[in-house]
């Protein structure tokens, strides 16, 4: 079945790769603040298997207060970047909702949701965390990098058929944007909402950004979550 991307979105301008066989999975990972799906996209395609369909959406632009409402690509707005900083809980359930609207064309297209796996580095991994926790497909997996789960606050519940959901979380140890202790936090709080399958690694001497250690955990995630089928 083939569905118009142009009904979706943000799969309109995403950055797509396909698989070089039969397509039977997918990976849709959300980049960070003020970047874009290209970077990712051209990273991911580097240890991607060649059954899975990559998608690397863009964030919209909007002002941005942490940032002097600067307008940048980000999936919601951010006041700060403390587990007590106001949260924009409008634009993290719209974001949340669009990333779904994307999980839903890939089922409607022919991939089961569980043979979907959602990621995202900083605010694109507390992305993909609360739109799976609260999605209402079983999913693969998520594999959220240098970041942390959106209104922890308030989230008392996770939908029931993600109980069980693998999760895989990396951190840079010399993260000063997001550090790590917000990381290990995030990973107690999944804890304590009955997520039972969290893998926590971290990286030594990296800060804000990836190493080739964390990109081949991924790998070996993805490949384990999402086999050739």
């Amino acid at each position: 079945m083939c569905g118009n991307n142009m009904s979706v979105p943000l799969l309109a301008e995403a950055v797509t790769v396909p698989g070089t066989e039969k397509e039977t999975a997918a990976v849709i990972f959300l980049h960070g603040l003020g970047e874009s799906g290209h970077g990712w996209a051209e990273s991911l395609s580097e240890i991607k298997l060649p059954h899975i369909k990559l998608i690397c959406p863009h964030a919209p632009r909007i002002p941005v207060t942490l940032n002097g409402r600067s307008v940048m690509p980000a999936w919601f707005d951010l006041m700060g970047l403390t587990p007590d900083s106001q949260e924009d809980e409008t634009g993290i359930k719209k974001a949340a909702e669009s990333i779904k609207a994307i999980i839903e064309h890939e089922v409607k297209n022919g991939i089961p949701p569980n043979r979907i796996i959602l990621g995202g580095f900083s605010q694109g991994g507390a992305l993909s965390l609360y739109t799976a926790l609260t999605c209402q497909h079983k999913l693969a997996g998520v594999v959220a990098l240098s970041c942390w789960l959106p209104l922890h606050t308030n989230f008392i519940s996770v939908s029931e058929c993600n109980k069980e959901l693998p999760i895989l979380q990396c951190h840079g140890e010399l993260d000063f944007m997001i550090p790590m202790k917000y990381g290990c936090m995030t990973a107690c709080k999944l804890k304590s909402l009955g997520i039972p399958h969290i893998t926590f690694k971290s990286y030594a001497g990296v800060q804000h950004s990836s190493c080739p250690q964390e990109m081949q955990e991924v790998k070996d995630f993805i490949k384990k979550h999402l086999p050739r089928i």
